[in-house]
């Protein structure tokens, strides 16, 4: 048992295999390898003259769409083998999600924005463009992260595991959109805990609502996963909730004049910026070194061991004897090498900094003329845009009933945006002299205080259903609506505590 964090696959891998159902792909080939990695891969193949044993599959079929195999890149000919190890790779990312077919906004978003189109066009095009491209992101990720191991590959799946909206993010921050920033980070966290929690909830207990005897169930999920969770959401809910709160009573007095007022605001936000960056590196070591058995979706398994018949038990707890269909599985999900997963993070990363920018750019134009408001965009839109594949996602597993994996997907990007991103972009704001701090709007904070309030009560008891779901859901699209409603002059800083401080006063 001493290889266990060896030989488990990473979480991201486990959330790949019960969505796609490739444990069962093998068709008798054993573990797939990359291209050209082992002889064995393409034997059947030429043996039988079909891409896929039994299925009769053609070599035309084969080189468009086998993400594993393509004829040419055991060719020893290098004008053979590179172009078709460059095809190979090519469609392995196009074939990795359904959502990459809005990949042609790519090119025709670039232009828009390049050759001047309506800014209300190039906001829509590029929109709908980025979300392809943090699928691909994320495929790419998962594929480097596949070697490094579980603890390397889990630090790359943290870092990477919300690039769009730190890119999208950082972009708003050089254009001083300082507003948006604030509310995308708001609203990927409120996203995630309401709505991917929500819809997770809703359809995995729909999907599963009865028991063999027709009884009505729960599903179940990890509580340490959940406490741990909401112990963190609670003090990122403080260190958004104590800024507000110093600024409305520093506000409130006589002393000192407004640049006075917003520098000790940024102080503050600043100091706690790096011990939250601090905590985060903490609770990674907690994740992914010393505890990491408890956030693993096998150690949800064995909880549940005691209730199958002795001869399963005893059979599930044999040791090593799942180890070689473990091994087999982590081989089958490799599509490409390290290096060239490496190549296309990069290129995904420079077009999702390019779509990002003409996004950003088109803002200003979007507010005037549909009359929706700055928060709305970043609340609700630019969420959208970075975690919509990481959405399907989660409710396919959830309603495959794998619920420790579909609140992994959910809560781990909720603590990665509240205790990485947020605090880093506050830091980066320091670096470029952009006045970021953890003063969010009154109603923002509010929201999402409220959110945590009642994801708090939901999971505590490390059990779902459709109900729990569609309460988070609710409460989701009652935020969405208030922002969407209220123009933008309305959130203003200064206003509302102005309104707020007369009232205190007149009390």
């Amino acid at each position: 048992m001493a290889g266990d964090s060896v030989n488990l696959p990473s979480f991201h891998n486990q959330v790949r295999k019960t969505v796609t159902g490739l444990t069962t792909y093998g068709h008798g080939h054993g573990p797939h390898r990359e291209n050209g990695e082992a002889p064995n891969e393409r034997t059947p193949l030429v043996g039988n003259g079909s891409a896929v044993a039994g299925h009769g599959h053609s070599e035309t079929w084969e080189f468009f769409f086998n993400t594993r195999y393509t004829p040419g890149t055991d060719n020893s000919k290098p004008w053979v083998k590179y172009p078709a190890h460059t095809w190979h790779i090519t469609k392995a990312t196009l074939l990795s999600s359904p959502v990459n077919i809005l990949l042609i906004a790519v090119p025709i978003g670039i232009i828009a924005g390049q050759t001047g189109w309506d800014p209300v066009a190039v906001f829509v095009i590029n929109f709908f463009a980025i979300i392809p491209l943090a699928a691909v992101l994320s495929f790419a990720t998962e594929e480097i992260s596949a070697k490094l191991g579980e603890a390397l590959g889990g630090l790359l799946n943290a870092t990477f595991g919300n690039a769009v909206e730190l890119i999208v993010s950082i972009i708003a921050l050089r254009d001083r959109q300082i507003e948006v920033v604030k509310s995308s980070m708001i609203g990927s966290i409120l996203s995630n805990l309401l709505l991917v929690m929500g819809m997770c909830f809703f359809f995995g207990g729909i999907a599963n609502m009865r028991d063999g005897d027709g009884h009505g169930q729960e599903q179940t999920f990890q509580t340490i996963t959940a406490q741990t969770t909401a112990s963190l959401m609670t003090l990122s809910a403080a260190s958004m909730i104590l800024p507000g709160t110093l600024f409305m009573i520093i506000n409130d007095s006589d002393e000192g004049d407004n640049d006075d007022r917003n520098q000790i605001i940024l102080s503050l936000s600043r100091g706690t910026a790096i011990i939250l960056l601090l905590l985060y590196v903490l609770y990674l070591f907690f994740q992914l070194r010393t505890h990491h058995k408890l956030f693993s979706a096998e150690s949800g398994e064995v909880r549940d061991v005691t209730q199958l018949p002795p001869e399963a038990a005893a059979a599930n707890l044999q040791p090593g004897s799942n180890e070689g269909h473990v091994e087999e599985e982590e081989e089958e999900e490799m599509h490409m090498s390290p290096f060239s997963a490496g190549v296309v993070l990069i290129v995904t990363t420079v077009l999702v900094s390019i779509c990002a920018d003409y996004l950003v750019e088109s803002i200003d134009a979007l507010v005037e003329r549909a009359h929706i408001s700055r928060s709305f965009i970043g609340l609700i839109l630019i969420p959208i845009v970075g975690n919509a594949a990481e959405h399907v996602t989660a409710v396919v597993v959830a309603i495959k009933n794998k619920m420790d994996l579909a609140m992994g997907v959910a809560i781990g990007s909720s603590i990665q945006i509240a205790l990485f991103v947020t605090p880093f972009l506050v830091v980066l704001g320091w670096i470029m002299d952009r006045e970021m701090d953890l003063h969010f709007e009154t109603f923002e904070t509010v929201s999402f205080a409220l959110a945590v309030l009642v994801v708090i009560y939901t999971v505590q008891d490390g059990k779902s259903n459709y109900l729990e779901g569609a309460m988070l859901m609710t409460l989701y699209v009652i935020i969405a609506l208030a922002f969407f409603v209220t123009p933008s002059q309305y959130f203003n800083t200064d206003w509302v505590v102005g309104k707020l401080s007369n009232l205190v006063g007149s009390t």
